[in-house]
């Protein structure tokens, strides 16, 4: 149409994208006044502005005037598109919705129904975990509640029948085992939550566990097999030398005695069995090496001031280290028992040819040792020299009398290291190296007369 009608109007201005108002403005006010002026006469460029807007005006009505058939045509024929376009996207629609409708009821639906489910099997399954653990705690409860009536109700046997010791023992390790096992989906999760189960440990376990430990350490502690002292034997009358059968029944305490103390050894949660140490075991024997030695170190202290006492000293001590050899040859023939907290473990099986095949091998490992004998021997000779010595420091008859019979100390302790090197018949065992054992007696003498020769 501009090319048929030429015009006035530069449509190019107008029609450049970098086209501004305020500048076509200015640039018209400028073209019909002078800057100079004073006052700006601006109806002259409005004038202009206006003519321009009527002329447009004009041209289009003109060019729609002569186009409106075309212009009818084609906005009919968009609008039957656009309606087809909406019919079809309507129907999809439609479609679309009832499929949805379906997939709602089908899926959706069902899945919150079956999330529900879900949620309330879960829960089902925790409440029957958990009931499974405190009916099996209780159980176990009940059960050590017996025993310790079996073992409580034989007080003529001096604290209880020894084998019903090791069988709550053995209980007490399973319930200690089954509250280890907190993690979530074990069998002990969520038991300490349990009000009866707190009072289960607080008034049957725990007391339980303290009494069966203690009369265990009690038996250790009094285990003596030597006939040298008989008057000094437990339960036996003065002068009597144990019978076989009290002999047996001697090692047959210490046994149930070493078990329960083993079961009772504090356990970690997720401990293998090659990590796991009887700690209660190991330092029960250790206590009692070490009365031996502190017993026999304050004896031969008072004996080798006053000299005439010496012989019946000398013949304790080595009444204790028979039964020192005695309790090393119970621990080597004595294999650990299965712990309840590995029984289930496949992970253990790998482990146990590194686990210790009897009582022995960790108590000497922890001691540094390579036999009890020689440890108490060694270890008293090193605390005696510094009481000799003392002895002589303060002079005296007591120290003239020990410097003038050096020769009967030496033989007295030499005897006395032969003596307590004999294993008690009672304990079958190999024969024991003599040789083995000079050194022994060499360190005893040198820690008594070394001192004297000076």
């Amino acid at each position: 149409m501009a090319e048929d009608e030429p015009s006035y109007i530069d449509y190019e201005t107008f029609l450049d994208p970098s086209f501004s108002a305020i500048g076509f403005a200015n640039k018209l006010v400028l073209a019909t006044n002078d800057p100079s002026d004073n006052q700006q006469d601006l109806s002259t460029p409005l004038s202009k502005v206006l003519f321009d807007v009527q002329e447009i005006d004009t041209h289009i009505d003109s060019l729609t005037t002569k186009s409106a058939l075309p212009l009818l045509e084609y906005t009919q024929t968009r609008a039957q598109s656009s309606q087809k376009i909406l019919d079809e996207v309507e129907g999809q629609v439609a479609s679309l919705t009832e499929a949805y409708n379906v997939l709602k009821k089908e899926v959706v639906e069902r899945y919150e129904a079956a999330e529900q489910v879900r949620l309330v099997a879960e829960r089902l399954c925790q409440t029957v975990r958990l009931a499974r653990g405190l009916s099996r705690t209780l159980l176990l409860g009940r059960q050590l509640e017996v025993q310790m009536a079996e073992y409580n109700g034989t007080g003529a046997r001096k604290g209880g029948d020894h084998r019903a010791m090791v069988r709550s023992a053995n209980t007490l390790a399973s319930i200690k085992t089954l509250l280890l096992a907190s993690k979530p989906g074990e069998e002990g999760h969520g038991l300490e939550r349990v009000a009866v189960v707190n009072t289960l440990r607080t008034e049957l376990i725990l007391p339980s566990e303290r009494l069966v430990a203690s009369r265990a350490q009690q038996i250790i502690r009094e285990f003596s097999m030597s006939n040298l002292l008989s008057s000094n034997i437990v339960n036996q009358p003065s002068g009597a030398a144990p019978t076989f059968s009290q002999n047996e029944e001697s090692k047959s305490r210490v046994f149930s005695a070493l078990l329960t103390l083993f079961l009772l050894s504090p356990i970690r949660q997720g401990m293998s069995r090659d990590k796991f140490e009887p700690t209660l075991v190991i330092s029960t024997l250790q206590e009692y090496l070490q009365t031996a030695l502190k017993s026999s170190l304050a004896a031969m202290s008072r004996s080798l001031a006053t000299l005439p006492t010496l012989d019946r000293t000398l013949l304790e001590v080595s009444a204790r280290c028979q039964n020192i050899l005695a309790l090393e040859s119970l621990l080597s023939s004595a294999a650990p028992p299965s712990h309840p907290a590995f029984e289930t473990s496949t992970a253990d099986d790998a482990s146990k040819e590194s686990s210790p095949s009897n009582f022995l091998q960790p108590l000497l490992q922890s001691l540094d040792t390579s036999s009890l004998p020689s440890f108490f021997w060694r270890s008293l000779a090193s605390a005696l020299s510094p009481r000799v010595q003392e002895i002589l420091t303060k002079g005296g008859v007591s120290a003239r009398t020990l410097r003038n019979n050096k020769d009967r100390v030496r033989e007295a302790i030499r005897s006395c290291v032969d003596r307590g090197s004999q294993i008690p018949g009672a304990i079958s065992r190999r024969t024991i190296d003599r040789r083995s054992w000079e050194r022994e007696a060499a360190v005893m003498v040198a820690s008594v007369i070394g001192p004297l020769g000076r």
